[in-house]
Protein backbone atom coordinates (compact mmCIF):
# COMPACT_ATOMS: atom_id res chain seq x y z
CA UNK A 1 0.00 0.00 0.00
CA UNK A 2 1.48 3.37 -1.02
CA UNK A 3 1.66 6.38 1.31
CA UNK A 4 -1.33 8.11 -0.30
CA UNK A 5 -3.55 5.05 0.22
CA UNK A 6 -2.41 4.83 3.84
CA UNK A 7 -3.40 8.45 4.40
CA UNK A 8 -6.90 7.84 3.05
CA UNK A 9 -7.21 4.64 5.12
CA UNK A 10 -6.35 6.69 8.20
CA UNK A 11 -9.31 8.99 7.52
CA UNK A 12 -11.79 6.34 6.44
CA UNK A 13 -11.29 3.08 8.34
CA UNK A 14 -8.65 3.29 11.08
CA UNK A 15 -10.19 3.25 14.58
CA UNK A 16 -11.07 6.76 15.77
CA UNK A 17 -8.75 6.78 18.83
CA UNK A 18 -5.85 5.57 16.68
CA UNK A 19 -6.64 8.04 13.88
CA UNK A 20 -6.93 10.95 16.31
CA UNK A 21 -3.63 10.02 17.93
CA UNK A 22 -1.92 9.70 14.56
CA UNK A 23 -3.32 12.99 13.26
CA UNK A 24 -3.76 15.09 16.39
CA UNK A 25 -0.76 14.31 18.59
CA UNK A 26 1.99 15.25 16.08
CA UNK A 27 0.28 18.56 15.29
CA UNK A 28 -0.42 19.14 18.98
CA UNK A 29 3.23 18.57 19.87
CA UNK A 30 4.35 20.89 17.10
CA UNK A 31 2.03 23.70 18.17
CA UNK A 32 2.82 23.12 21.85
CA UNK A 33 6.52 23.58 21.19
CA UNK A 34 5.68 26.53 18.95
CA UNK A 35 3.78 28.14 21.83
CA UNK A 36 6.64 27.25 24.19
CA UNK A 37 9.11 29.18 22.06
CA UNK A 38 6.78 32.18 22.30
CA UNK A 39 7.13 31.85 26.07
CA UNK A 40 10.90 31.48 25.82
CA UNK A 41 10.94 34.58 23.61
CA UNK A 42 9.03 36.44 26.33
CA UNK A 43 11.36 35.05 29.01
CA UNK A 44 14.53 36.34 27.33
CA UNK A 45 12.98 39.67 26.27
CA UNK A 46 11.60 40.08 29.81
CA UNK A 47 15.19 40.17 31.01
CA UNK A 48 15.69 43.38 29.02
CA UNK A 49 12.95 45.26 30.89
CA UNK A 50 9.18 45.82 31.15
CA UNK A 51 9.05 48.22 28.18
CA UNK A 52 10.68 45.63 25.93
CA UNK A 53 8.32 42.99 27.24
CA UNK A 54 5.44 45.35 26.54
CA UNK A 55 6.77 45.87 23.00
CA UNK A 56 6.46 42.24 21.94
CA UNK A 57 3.01 42.15 23.56
CA UNK A 58 1.97 45.08 21.36
CA UNK A 59 3.44 43.66 18.14
CA UNK A 60 1.97 40.19 18.72
CA UNK A 61 -1.57 40.97 17.49
CA UNK A 62 -0.25 42.60 14.29
CA UNK A 63 1.67 39.44 13.49
CA UNK A 64 -1.45 37.39 14.19
CA UNK A 65 -3.45 39.37 11.62
CA UNK A 66 -0.79 38.80 8.95
CA UNK A 67 -0.61 35.09 9.76
CA UNK A 68 -4.41 35.04 9.63
CA UNK A 69 -4.09 35.29 5.84
CA UNK A 70 -2.44 31.88 5.88
CA UNK A 71 -5.41 30.62 7.89
CA UNK A 72 -7.87 32.31 5.51
CA UNK A 73 -6.65 30.26 2.56
CA UNK A 74 -5.10 27.32 4.39
CA UNK A 75 -7.92 26.46 6.80
CA UNK A 76 -10.58 27.30 4.22
CA UNK A 77 -8.94 25.02 1.68
CA UNK A 78 -8.23 22.26 4.21
CA UNK A 79 -11.90 21.87 5.10
CA UNK A 80 -12.89 21.67 1.43
CA UNK A 81 -9.99 19.35 0.57
CA UNK A 82 -10.97 16.86 3.31
CA UNK A 83 -14.55 16.72 2.02
CA UNK A 84 -13.35 16.35 -1.59
CA UNK A 85 -11.05 13.49 -0.62
CA UNK A 86 -13.96 11.89 1.26
CA UNK A 87 -15.93 11.97 -2.02
CA UNK A 88 -12.95 10.61 -3.95
CA UNK A 89 -12.42 13.83 -5.96
CA UNK A 90 -8.60 14.00 -5.93
CA UNK A 91 -8.35 16.19 -9.05
CA UNK A 92 -10.29 19.12 -7.61
CA UNK A 93 -8.59 18.72 -4.23
CA UNK A 94 -5.26 19.18 -6.01
CA UNK A 95 -6.44 22.41 -7.65
CA UNK A 96 -7.76 23.79 -4.36
CA UNK A 97 -4.41 23.17 -2.65
CA UNK A 98 -2.49 25.07 -5.35
CA UNK A 99 -4.98 27.94 -5.32
CA UNK A 100 -4.74 28.32 -1.55
CA UNK A 101 -0.94 28.29 -1.37
CA UNK A 102 -0.21 30.82 -4.12
CA UNK A 103 -3.08 33.11 -3.10
CA UNK A 104 -2.00 33.29 0.54
CA UNK A 105 1.58 34.24 -0.32
CA UNK A 106 0.46 36.90 -2.83
CA UNK A 107 -2.08 38.54 -0.53
CA UNK A 108 0.28 38.23 2.45
CA UNK A 109 2.98 40.16 0.60
CA UNK A 110 0.57 43.04 -0.07
CA UNK A 111 -0.61 43.21 3.55
CA UNK A 112 2.95 43.17 4.91
CA UNK A 113 3.92 46.09 2.64
CA UNK A 114 0.90 48.09 3.84
CA UNK A 115 1.70 47.26 7.48
CA UNK A 116 5.28 48.49 7.12
CA UNK A 117 4.20 51.77 5.47
CA UNK A 118 1.84 52.58 8.35
CA UNK A 119 3.82 50.83 11.11
CA UNK A 120 3.98 53.60 13.74
CA UNK A 121 0.25 54.53 13.61
CA UNK A 122 -0.65 50.82 13.76
CA UNK A 123 1.55 50.21 16.81
CA UNK A 124 0.00 53.18 18.64
CA UNK A 125 -3.44 51.82 17.78
CA UNK A 126 -2.40 48.47 19.27
CA UNK A 127 -1.60 50.09 22.61
CA UNK A 128 2.07 51.14 22.38
CA UNK A 129 2.90 53.84 24.92
CA UNK A 130 5.65 56.43 24.29
CA UNK A 131 8.15 54.34 26.24
CA UNK A 132 7.20 51.11 24.44
CA UNK A 133 6.94 52.47 20.87
CA UNK A 134 10.69 52.61 19.97
CA UNK A 135 11.19 48.99 21.01
CA UNK A 136 7.99 47.88 19.31
CA UNK A 137 9.02 49.58 16.04
CA UNK A 138 12.45 47.92 16.11
CA UNK A 139 10.97 44.48 16.75
CA UNK A 140 8.14 44.85 14.24
CA UNK A 141 10.32 46.13 11.39
CA UNK A 142 12.07 42.75 11.33
CA UNK A 143 9.37 40.41 12.58
CA UNK A 144 6.50 41.58 10.35
CA UNK A 145 8.59 41.34 7.15
CA UNK A 146 9.56 37.78 8.04
CA UNK A 147 5.89 36.90 8.52
CA UNK A 148 5.64 36.16 4.77
CA UNK A 149 7.38 32.88 5.56
CA UNK A 150 4.92 32.27 8.38
CA UNK A 151 2.00 32.87 6.01
CA UNK A 152 3.45 30.16 3.76
CA UNK A 153 4.02 27.88 6.77
CA UNK A 154 0.52 28.29 8.17
CA UNK A 155 -1.07 27.62 4.78
CA UNK A 156 1.04 24.50 4.29
CA UNK A 157 0.35 23.43 7.87
CA UNK A 158 -3.37 23.21 7.09
CA UNK A 159 -3.01 21.67 3.63
CA UNK A 160 -0.51 19.04 4.76
CA UNK A 161 -2.67 18.11 7.76
CA UNK A 162 -5.74 17.80 5.50
CA UNK A 163 -3.95 15.07 3.51
CA UNK A 164 -2.99 13.13 6.62
CA UNK A 165 0.70 14.06 6.90
CA UNK A 166 0.56 15.38 10.46
CA UNK A 167 4.13 14.25 11.19
CA UNK A 168 5.46 16.63 8.53
CA UNK A 169 3.63 19.51 10.20
CA UNK A 170 5.10 18.49 13.55
CA UNK A 171 8.59 18.35 12.04
CA UNK A 172 8.27 21.84 10.52
CA UNK A 173 6.94 23.38 13.73
CA UNK A 174 9.44 21.60 15.97
CA UNK A 175 12.43 22.51 13.82
CA UNK A 176 11.55 26.20 13.79
CA UNK A 177 10.64 26.34 17.46
CA UNK A 178 13.74 24.53 18.76
CA UNK A 179 15.96 26.70 16.58
CA UNK A 180 14.28 29.86 17.87
CA UNK A 181 14.79 28.78 21.47
CA UNK A 182 18.50 28.24 20.76
CA UNK A 183 18.99 31.48 18.84
CA UNK A 184 17.14 33.84 21.22
CA UNK A 185 19.83 34.12 23.93
CA UNK A 186 22.55 34.13 21.26
CA UNK A 187 21.19 37.13 19.34
CA UNK A 188 19.70 39.01 22.33
CA UNK A 189 22.61 38.75 24.77
CA UNK A 190 25.72 37.25 23.17
CA UNK A 191 25.54 39.44 20.06
CA UNK A 192 24.02 42.22 22.21
CA UNK A 193 21.25 42.98 19.69
CA UNK A 194 18.55 43.33 22.33
CA UNK A 195 14.97 43.19 21.13
CA UNK A 196 16.11 43.22 17.48
CA UNK A 197 17.92 39.96 18.23
CA UNK A 198 14.66 38.35 19.31
CA UNK A 199 13.05 39.34 16.00
CA UNK A 200 16.01 38.04 13.98
CA UNK A 201 15.92 34.70 15.80
CA UNK A 202 12.20 34.35 15.05
CA UNK A 203 12.72 35.26 11.39
CA UNK A 204 15.44 32.65 10.93
CA UNK A 205 13.28 29.95 12.55
CA UNK A 206 10.39 30.77 10.19
CA UNK A 207 12.66 30.46 7.16
CA UNK A 208 13.86 27.05 8.34
CA UNK A 209 10.28 25.82 8.81
CA UNK A 210 9.55 26.97 5.26
CA UNK A 211 12.49 24.90 4.04
CA UNK A 212 10.99 21.80 5.69
CA UNK A 213 7.74 22.24 3.76
CA UNK A 214 9.58 22.99 0.51
CA UNK A 215 11.56 19.78 0.93
CA UNK A 216 8.27 17.91 1.42
CA UNK A 217 6.92 19.40 -1.82
CA UNK A 218 10.01 18.95 -3.99
CA UNK A 219 10.56 15.37 -2.83
CA UNK A 220 6.97 14.72 -4.00
CA UNK A 221 5.83 13.36 -0.66
CA UNK A 222 2.57 15.31 -0.87
CA UNK A 223 -0.67 13.98 -2.30
CA UNK A 224 -0.89 17.30 -4.16
CA UNK A 225 1.10 19.04 -6.89
CA UNK A 226 1.53 22.75 -6.19
CA UNK A 227 1.54 24.34 -9.66
CA UNK A 228 0.58 27.85 -10.67
CA UNK A 229 -1.27 26.52 -13.72
CA UNK A 230 -3.55 24.50 -11.42
CA UNK A 231 -4.79 27.60 -9.61
CA UNK A 232 -8.50 27.94 -10.23
CA UNK A 233 -10.63 30.88 -9.16
CA UNK A 234 -14.05 29.53 -10.01
CA UNK A 235 -17.04 30.67 -8.01
CA UNK A 236 -17.45 27.24 -6.39
CA UNK A 237 -13.80 26.92 -5.34
CA UNK A 238 -13.48 30.41 -3.90
CA UNK A 239 -16.85 30.29 -2.13
CA UNK A 240 -15.90 26.99 -0.49
CA UNK A 241 -12.53 28.39 0.61
CA UNK A 242 -13.92 31.72 1.80
CA UNK A 243 -16.99 30.42 3.62
CA UNK A 244 -14.63 28.59 5.97
CA UNK A 245 -11.55 30.75 5.62
CA UNK A 246 -13.23 34.10 6.31
CA UNK A 247 -14.65 32.98 9.68
CA UNK A 248 -11.16 31.71 10.56
CA UNK A 249 -9.59 35.03 9.52
CA UNK A 250 -12.20 36.96 11.47
CA UNK A 251 -11.43 34.82 14.50
CA UNK A 252 -7.74 35.65 14.09
CA UNK A 253 -8.50 39.36 13.69
CA UNK A 254 -10.75 39.29 16.75
CA UNK A 255 -7.94 37.65 18.70
CA UNK A 256 -5.68 40.54 17.72
CA UNK A 257 -8.39 43.08 18.52
CA UNK A 258 -8.97 41.52 21.94
CA UNK A 259 -5.26 41.66 22.78
CA UNK A 260 -5.13 45.28 21.59
CA UNK A 261 -8.13 46.19 23.73
CA UNK A 262 -6.45 44.58 26.74
CA UNK A 263 -3.23 46.49 26.01
CA UNK A 264 -5.09 49.78 25.65
CA UNK A 265 -7.07 49.20 28.84
CA UNK A 266 -3.92 48.12 30.72
CA UNK A 267 -1.97 51.18 29.52
CA UNK A 268 -3.84 53.21 32.15
CA UNK A 269 -1.96 51.16 34.76
CA UNK A 270 1.61 51.63 33.36
CA UNK A 271 3.90 49.31 31.39
CA UNK A 272 3.88 46.72 34.17
CA UNK A 273 0.20 46.00 33.52
CA UNK A 274 0.75 45.61 29.77
CA UNK A 275 3.73 43.32 30.40
CA UNK A 276 1.81 41.26 32.97
CA UNK A 277 -1.20 40.76 30.71
CA UNK A 278 1.17 39.99 27.81
CA UNK A 279 2.76 37.16 29.77
CA UNK A 280 -0.68 35.73 30.59
CA UNK A 281 -1.67 35.88 26.92
CA UNK A 282 1.37 33.82 25.95
CA UNK A 283 0.89 31.35 28.78
CA UNK A 284 -2.76 30.78 27.90
CA UNK A 285 -1.82 30.47 24.24
CA UNK A 286 0.39 27.56 25.18
CA UNK A 287 -2.70 25.63 26.23
CA UNK A 288 -5.01 26.95 23.53
CA UNK A 289 -2.54 26.29 20.70
CA UNK A 290 -2.02 22.76 21.99
CA UNK A 291 -5.77 22.17 21.78
CA UNK A 292 -5.90 23.80 18.34
CA UNK A 293 -3.10 21.49 17.25
CA UNK A 294 -5.02 18.41 18.37
CA UNK A 295 -8.24 19.66 16.76
CA UNK A 296 -6.30 20.20 13.51
CA UNK A 297 -6.04 16.42 13.47
CA UNK A 298 -9.74 16.03 14.27
CA UNK A 299 -10.93 18.37 11.49
CA UNK A 300 -9.89 16.33 8.42
CA UNK A 301 -11.24 13.16 10.02
CA UNK A 302 -14.56 14.92 10.66
CA UNK A 303 -14.66 16.45 7.17
CA UNK A 304 -13.76 13.17 5.47
CA UNK A 305 -16.34 11.20 7.50
CA UNK A 306 -19.02 13.78 6.72
CA UNK A 307 -18.16 13.76 2.99
CA UNK A 308 -18.21 9.94 2.95
CA UNK A 309 -21.48 9.93 4.98
CA UNK A 310 -19.95 7.85 7.77
CA UNK A 311 -22.00 9.43 10.56
CA UNK A 312 -21.25 6.86 13.27
CA UNK A 313 -17.56 7.50 12.72
CA UNK A 314 -18.11 11.26 12.82
CA UNK A 315 -20.07 11.01 16.07
CA UNK A 316 -17.36 8.91 17.72
CA UNK A 317 -14.69 11.39 16.61
CA UNK A 318 -16.63 14.26 18.19
CA UNK A 319 -17.12 12.50 21.53
CA UNK A 320 -13.52 11.32 21.77
CA UNK A 321 -12.14 14.74 20.86
CA UNK A 322 -14.28 16.50 23.47
CA UNK A 323 -13.19 14.04 26.17
CA UNK A 324 -9.47 14.18 25.40
CA UNK A 325 -9.26 17.94 24.87
CA UNK A 326 -11.24 18.65 28.05
CA UNK A 327 -9.01 16.39 30.16
CA UNK A 328 -5.97 18.27 28.83
CA UNK A 329 -7.55 21.68 29.52
CA UNK A 330 -8.51 20.73 33.08
CA UNK A 331 -4.97 19.57 33.89
CA UNK A 332 -3.42 22.65 32.27
CA UNK A 333 -5.91 25.00 33.95
CA UNK A 334 -5.36 23.52 37.41
CA UNK A 335 -1.59 24.04 37.13
CA UNK A 336 -2.06 27.70 36.15
CA UNK A 337 -4.65 28.34 38.85
CA UNK A 338 -2.58 26.78 41.64
CA UNK A 339 0.82 28.32 40.84
CA UNK A 340 0.19 31.69 39.13
CA UNK A 341 2.67 33.78 41.12
CA UNK A 342 5.54 31.34 40.73
CA UNK A 343 4.90 31.10 36.97
CA UNK A 344 4.55 34.83 36.22
CA UNK A 345 7.59 35.76 38.32
CA UNK A 346 9.81 33.89 35.84
CA UNK A 347 9.19 36.61 33.23
CA UNK A 348 10.45 39.66 35.11
CA UNK A 349 13.49 40.80 37.07
CA UNK A 350 11.26 41.43 40.08
CA UNK A 351 8.53 43.92 39.12
CA UNK A 352 6.07 43.30 41.98
CA UNK A 353 3.20 45.07 40.22
CA UNK A 354 3.63 43.03 37.05
CA UNK A 355 3.67 39.82 39.10
CA UNK A 356 0.58 40.83 41.08
CA UNK A 357 -1.47 41.70 38.00
CA UNK A 358 -0.24 38.76 35.94
CA UNK A 359 -0.85 36.23 38.74
CA UNK A 360 -4.42 37.40 39.35
CA UNK A 361 -5.20 37.19 35.63
CA UNK A 362 -3.50 33.81 35.22
CA UNK A 363 -5.46 32.32 38.11
CA UNK A 364 -8.79 33.44 36.61
CA UNK A 365 -7.87 32.32 33.10
CA UNK A 366 -6.62 28.99 34.41
CA UNK A 367 -10.10 28.23 35.70
CA UNK A 368 -11.98 29.33 32.58
CA UNK A 369 -9.69 27.56 30.08
CA UNK A 370 -11.06 24.27 31.38
CA UNK A 371 -14.04 24.94 29.07
CA UNK A 372 -11.85 25.61 26.04
CA UNK A 373 -11.67 22.04 24.68
CA UNK A 374 -15.45 21.67 24.48
CA UNK A 375 -15.81 25.07 22.81
CA UNK A 376 -13.00 24.49 20.31
CA UNK A 377 -14.21 21.07 19.15
CA UNK A 378 -17.55 22.51 18.07
CA UNK A 379 -16.24 25.77 16.62
CA UNK A 380 -13.86 23.66 14.50
CA UNK A 381 -16.48 21.01 13.73
CA UNK A 382 -18.85 23.47 12.06
CA UNK A 383 -16.03 24.62 9.79
CA UNK A 384 -14.95 21.05 9.01
CA UNK A 385 -18.49 20.25 7.88
CA UNK A 386 -18.58 23.29 5.62
CA UNK A 387 -21.07 25.17 7.80
CA UNK A 388 -19.44 28.57 7.50
CA UNK A 389 -22.21 30.67 9.07
CA UNK A 390 -22.43 28.59 12.24
CA UNK A 391 -18.65 28.31 12.40
CA UNK A 392 -18.35 32.06 12.01
CA UNK A 393 -20.78 32.80 14.84
CA UNK A 394 -19.25 30.32 17.28
CA UNK A 395 -15.67 31.13 16.32
CA UNK A 396 -16.34 34.83 16.89
CA UNK A 397 -17.79 34.33 20.37
CA UNK A 398 -14.74 33.92 22.60
CA UNK A 399 -12.69 36.85 21.27
CA UNK A 400 -15.44 38.98 19.76
CA UNK A 401 -19.17 38.67 20.41
CA UNK A 402 -18.72 37.85 24.08
CA UNK A 403 -15.34 39.44 24.78
CA UNK A 404 -15.48 42.92 23.20
CA UNK A 405 -18.56 44.19 25.11
CA UNK A 406 -17.09 42.83 28.35
CA UNK A 407 -13.63 44.42 27.92
CA UNK A 408 -15.17 47.75 26.91
CA UNK A 409 -17.65 47.95 29.79
CA UNK A 410 -16.21 46.00 32.73
CA UNK A 411 -13.05 48.10 33.33
CA UNK A 412 -15.25 51.20 33.57
CA UNK A 413 -17.16 49.81 36.54
CA UNK A 414 -14.53 47.45 38.00
CA UNK A 415 -11.20 49.05 37.13
CA UNK A 416 -8.20 46.76 36.78
CA UNK A 417 -10.25 43.74 37.87
CA UNK A 418 -12.46 44.33 34.85
CA UNK A 419 -9.41 43.75 32.61
CA UNK A 420 -8.29 40.71 34.58
CA UNK A 421 -11.67 38.93 34.48
CA UNK A 422 -12.81 39.98 30.99
CA UNK A 423 -11.54 36.88 29.17
CA UNK A 424 -12.71 34.35 31.79
CA UNK A 425 -16.23 35.82 31.66
CA UNK A 426 -16.19 35.68 27.85
CA UNK A 427 -15.02 32.05 28.03
CA UNK A 428 -17.99 31.03 30.17
CA UNK A 429 -20.48 32.84 27.95
CA UNK A 430 -18.97 31.20 24.85
CA UNK A 431 -19.27 27.72 26.38
CA UNK A 432 -22.96 28.35 27.12
CA UNK A 433 -23.60 29.43 23.52
CA UNK A 434 -21.77 26.32 22.28
CA UNK A 435 -24.28 24.08 24.07
CA UNK A 436 -27.23 25.77 22.35
CA UNK A 437 -25.58 25.48 18.92
CA UNK A 438 -24.46 21.86 19.36
CA UNK A 439 -27.96 20.50 20.02
CA UNK A 440 -29.51 21.33 16.60
CA UNK A 441 -26.32 20.17 14.84
CA UNK A 442 -26.62 16.69 16.33
CA UNK A 443 -30.32 16.56 15.42
CA UNK A 444 -29.43 17.39 11.81
CA UNK A 445 -26.69 14.74 11.71
CA UNK A 446 -29.16 12.15 13.04
CA UNK A 447 -31.65 13.07 10.30
CA UNK A 448 -28.97 12.79 7.60
CA UNK A 449 -27.92 9.40 8.93
CA UNK A 450 -31.50 8.09 8.79
CA UNK A 451 -31.89 9.36 5.22
CA UNK A 452 -28.63 7.72 4.15
CA UNK A 453 -29.62 4.43 5.80
CA UNK A 454 -33.01 4.51 4.07
CA UNK A 455 -31.38 5.10 0.65
CA UNK A 456 -28.88 2.29 1.22
CA UNK A 457 -31.65 -0.10 2.30
CA UNK A 458 -33.69 0.78 -0.82
CA UNK A 459 -30.66 0.23 -3.08
CA UNK A 460 -29.99 -3.18 -1.51
CA UNK A 461 -33.61 -4.23 -2.07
Amino acid sequence: MNSQSKKMELFGSTSIPKALLAMGIPTMIGMLVNAFYNLVDAYFVGGLGESQMGAISVVYPLGQVVVGLGLLFGNGAASYISRLLGRGDKENADKVASTALYSSVSVGTVIIIISMVFLHPILKLLGATDSILPYAATYASIYIVSCIFNVFNVTMNNIVTSEGAAKTTMCALLTGAVLNIALDPLFIYVFDLGIAGAAIATAISQVVSTCVYLTYIFRKKSVFHFRVKDCTYTKETMSEIFKIGIPTLVFQILTSVSISLINNAASDYRDSAIAGMGVVTRLISMGSLSVFGFIKGFQPIAGYSYGAKKFDRLREAIKTSILWSTVFCVIFGVILALFPTAIVSQFTKGDAEMIRIGAASLRANGISIMLFGFYTVYSSLFLALGKGREGFILGACRQGICFIPVILLLPIVWGLNGIIYAQPIADMLSAAITVFMAIPLHKKLNEMQKQTSAINTKDND
